[in-house]
């Protein structure tokens, strides 16, 4: 199916199966009441997908980035929460936390998004669609020049 030294090995086809599923188990649990047994096993399997798709060492390094330590800190503040039984208030803070890790990420998430044949008529919804026009711009994959502007140079 890939490529031999593809970029997608069994490591990371099983650390993103375990991401998948991190994010399942957070839903269930926020769809059936804030189950605490629900959101902590998302998280864990979240943290655990995330550092097998991408490796310890990468995954320390993007935690412990300056920029983004206080996503860090509200992210893994809020999953300690959730752990301990303030499900709600722990949820709360991990959102906000992985907005602030991961929303540069959005847009380029978006862009793929919209070359995907279902999805694109998903994100083609009036509402949605002025929505996610307006997260676009905020950065997403860099813009080629024209001839033009680079004869301009």
């Amino acid at each position: 199916m890939f490529p031999t030294g593809s970029w997608l090995n069994d490591q990371r086809k099983i650390g993103l199966g375990l991401t998948a599923f991190g994010f399942l188990f957070t839903f269930l649990g926020v769809v059936l009441f804030f189950d605490r047994g629900l959101l902590a096993m998302g998280n864990l399997l979240f943290l655990a997908g995330m550092t097998i798709t991408i490796g310890m060492q990468a995954t320390m390094q993007f935690f412990s980035r300056r920029k983004n330590r206080k996503g860090s800190a509200f992210y893994l503040s809020g999953a300690g929460l959730v752990i301990i039984g303030w499900t709600i208030i722990g949820l709360c803070l991990e959102a906000y936390g992985f907005w602030l890790l991961f929303c540069e990420f959005i847009p380029i998430v978006l862009q793929y998004s919209r070359r995907i044949p279902f999805m694109s008529k998903v994100l083609d919804v009036p509402g949605l669609k002025a929505v996610f026009n307006k997260i676009a711009p905020m950065g997403g994959l860099p813009q080629t020049m024209s001839a033009a502007d680079a004869r301009s140079r």
